[in-house]
C-alpha cells in the first residue's frame, strides 16, 4: 500500500482509537489537515493552541488515555507548549504533533520557523523531529506507549511539511501503541514495608496523582478495612478517599485543614503513594513529619529521595503495591492514633468561611459543592477558588477533580471542561476566577459552537486574588499590578460568544438561581462578585512548616502546635 506521511498519522490515531483531535492549522501542518478532511477524524478548532493541549489533557485526565493535540510550527509550537509542558508536570499522557517548515529550509530562519525540539525538550517526557514518512509507521505508535506508559507524561512529535507530503510504501500497518504493563515493588521491599507497617504506632498514608485512578481507590478501600490509618492527600490525590471518611485528612499542605498538618507532625511512619514532595504539600522540608520514617512508593526513580530520603524507597506501581498491602498487610487496629485523630478534628478544624453570604468565595464554593452531584466532574482554574474547591468540596470518586497541579496554569479550566465533557458525555462543572478565564476567554466560543452541557462559574473579586492575598500578608499590605482598573461585563461577553449567562444576586434569590442555572441542558455562564479581600484560610507561609498556620483573617497564628505525648 501506498500513503503520505499526513495520511499515515492520520490513520494511525484513528487505529490508535484516538475519538478527536484539538488543533488549530497553519501552512506547516496543512498536509495533515487535509488527511483529516479526507479521512474523517474528528477534530475540534480552537481559537488558541494553548487551548488544544489542555482540551486534550481534559480527555485524558478523565480516561487514563492519551489526549492529542495540533498545531503548525513557529507561534503555534509556542503557544502550545505552556499546556503541554502542564501535562508534563501533573503527568498526564498527551500525544502533542507540531508541523515543521520543509527540512531543506531548517535552520535558515524560514517563515515560521522556530527549533521545535530545543523548545519543548526540556519539558516532555519523550521528543522527535521525524525525517521521513517510513520512520512515522514506528514513532506514532511508539508515542502513545510513552506517554501512557511507566509514569504518564508529554510526547511531542514535530513533524517537517516534506516529510507529510512524501508518499511511501508499505506491507503492513503496525499494531496500536500500547503501555507496557505497570509492575509493583519487588516482593522484598513491601514485605520490610509490611514490618515497618506492623511495627508503627502512628502510621499515616499520603496519597497523590501516582495512586488516582478507580483501581486506586479499590486498593486503599481494601487496605483501610484491613489496617486502618488516617490518609492525607495531595491536590491531585483528591478523591480517593471521602472527605466524609472517618479516616480522611483531606489536602494536607499550604491550605490543608490544621489538623491535617499536624497529625502529620505526630506520625512515627509515612507511607508516601505516587507522591511527588512537593513544596506546597510539605512546606518546609525540613519540618515535614520530623518524626516519621519515609517509605516511598513511586513509578519513577527520579523521586524516589529526589526531595525527602525515605528509608524505605520502592520503585513501582502505586496502586499496584497498595494491592499487594491489601492483601498482606498486618491487621492492626491502633485505637489511641485514631483517637487522636478524632481529637484533632474536633479541636483544630478548617476555619469557617468569615460569612455565609455569596459575595463570600469560601461559602459560596461550599454551598456549591452542596448542589454540585459527587459523581461528576468539576475543572478549576488556579488561585484562591482552586484552593476553596480543594477545602469545601465533597469529592468522591477518582478523576472528578481536573485541576492544574504542579505548573498551577492559569487558563486551563474551560478548555479541559470542554475535553472532559467530551470524554465523560456528561455535565462538567468549571469554576474560574475573573483572571483566569480571561487567560483563554476566546474558547467560549468553541463551547459555544459544541454546545456542551459546560456550566462556568466566574468568582469576580476584580483581582489576581491569590497574588493580592500574598501580597496583603507577606507585602505589608503593598498591592502592585494585581487590581483589575476596569471591570470585565462577564455576562454581556459570554452573550457575545453566543452562551447563556446569568449574574448571581447576593440575596437569598442567589441560590435558587444557582440551582436553576445548574439544572439547564447546554453550556451557561455564572457571574458571581465576591469580596476581594476574603483570604484562603488557613495558609502556611512560605519557607515555614506546616504547622506555622495562618489561622484568621486578623493573623491568628498557631505556631509550634504542642505534639501529643508519645505512647
Amino acid at each position: 500500500m501506498e500513503r503520505s506521511g499526513a495520511e499515515i498519522v492520520i490513520e494511525l490515531l484513528q487505529r490508535q482509537g484516538v475519538p478527536w483531535i484539538a488543533g488549530m492549522p497553519g501552512g506547516a501542518a496543512l498536509p495533515l489537515y487535509d488527511a483529516i478532511a479526507r479521512l474523517g477524524l474528528d477534530h475540534v478548532l480552537v481559537r488558541h493552541e494553548q487551548a488544544a493541549g489542555f482540551m486534550a489533557q481534559g480527555y485524558a485526565r478523565v480516561t487514563g488515555r492519551a489526549g492529542v493535540c495540533l498545531a503548525t510550527s513557529g507561534p503555534g509550537a509556542t503557544n502550545l507548549l505552556t499546556s503541554v509542558a502542564d501535562a508534563q508536570r501533573d503527568s498526564v499522557p498527551l500525544v502533542a504533533i507540531t508541523g515543521q517548515v520543509p527540512q531543506a529550509l531548517l535552520g535558515t530562519d524560514a517563515f515560521q520557523e522556530i527549533d521545535t525540539p530545543s523548545l519543548c525538550r526540556s519539558s516532555v517526557k519523550h521528543c522527535v523531529q521525524v525525517r521521513s514518512a517510513r520512520q512515522l509507521l514506528e514513532v506514532v505508535p511508539q508515542a502513545f506507549a510513552i506517554a501512557e506508559g511507566g509514569r504518564p507524561g508529554a510526547v511531542w512529535l514535530d513533524i517537517p511539511k516534506d516529510v507529510q507530503q512524501e508518499r511511501v510504501e508499505f506491507e503492513r500497518w503496525p499494531g496500536a501503541g500500547r503501555a507496557q504493563p505497570r509492575k509493583a515493588p519487588e516482593a522484598a521491599g513491601l514485605e520490610a514495608l509490611c514490618a515497618r507497617m506492623d511495627g508503627a504506632v502512628r502510621p499515616l498514608l499520603m496519597i497523590g496523582g501516582g495512586l488516582n485512578s478507580e483501581r486506586g481507590q479499590r486498593a486503599l478501600s481494601a487496605l483501610l478495612a484491613r489496617a486502618p490509618m488516617p490518609v492525607a492527600s495531595t491536590l491531585l490525590g483528591l478523591g480517593l478517599l471521602s472527605p466524609r471518611h472517618e479516616l480522611s485528612l483531606g489536602m494536607l499542605g499550604m491550605h490543608g485543614a490544621p489538623y491535617t498538618n499536624l497529625l502529620l507532625r505526630e506520625a512515627d511512619l509515612v507511607i508516601a503513594l505516587g507522591v511527588r514532595f512537593d513544596d506546597r504539600a510539605t512546606g518546609k522540608l525540613s519540618e515535614f513529619c520530623p518524626d516519621a520514617a519515609i517509605a516511598h512508593v513511586d513509578i519513577d526513580p527520579r523521586e524516589l529521595g529526589k526531595l525527602r530520603l525515605p528509608e524505605l524507597p520502592l520503585l513501582g506501581d502505586a496502586p499496584a503495591a497498595l494491592e499487594w498491602l491489601a492483601a498482606h498487610a498486618p491487621r492492626r487496629q491502633r485505637p489511641r492514633w485514631l483517637a487522636r485523630l478524632a481529637q484533632l478534628k474536633a479541636e483544630r478544624p478548617m476555619p469557617p468561611p468569615p460569612r455565609r453570604d455569596l459575595t463570600c468565595g469560601p461559602s459560596l464554593i461550599a454551598r456549591l459543592g452542596a448542589m454540585w452531584p459527587a459523581e461528576r466532574i468539576v475543572t478549576t482554574d488556579v488561585g484562591q477558588h482552586q484552593m476553596w474547591v480543594a477545602q469545601h468540596f465533597a469529592f468522591e470518586r477518582p478523576r472528578s477533580l481536573l485541576t492544574s497541579g504542579g505548573l498551577g496554569t492559569m487558563g486551563f479550566g474551560l478548555p479541559a471542561a470542554i475535553g472532559a465533557a467530551m470524554a465523560a458525555d456528561a455535565p462538567v462543572l468549571c469554576i474560574s476566577g475573573d483572571g483566569s478565564l480571561l487567560i483563554n476567554v476566546q474558547e467560549l466560543a468553541t463551547l459555544a459552537e459544541l454546545q456542551l452541557p459546560v456550566k462556568i462559574l466566574v468568582l469576580d473579586n476584580g483581582h489576581l486574588g491569590l497574588v493580592r492575598q500574598q501580597q496583603a500578608l507577606f507585602y505589608d499590605d503593598r498591592p502592585s499590578a494585581a487590581r483589575f482598573e476596569r471591570p470585565t461585563d462577564f455576562v454581556a461577553l459570554a452573550k457575545a460568544f453566543g452562551l447563556p449567562a446569568m449574574r448571581l444576586e447576593a440575596g437569598a434569590s442567589g441560590q435558587d438561581q444557582l440551582a436553576n442555572a445548574l439544572r439547564q441542558p447546554g453550556p451557561c455562564l455564572i457571574h458571581a462578585p465576591i469580596e476581594a479581600h476574603d483570604h484562603v484560610r488557613p495558609m502556611v507561609p512560605p519557607g515555614a512548616g506546616n504547622h506555622q498556620m495562618l489561622l484568621m483573617q486578623n493573623e491568628a497564628t498557631l505556631l509550634d502546635a504542642p505534639l501529643e505525648p508519645r505512647a
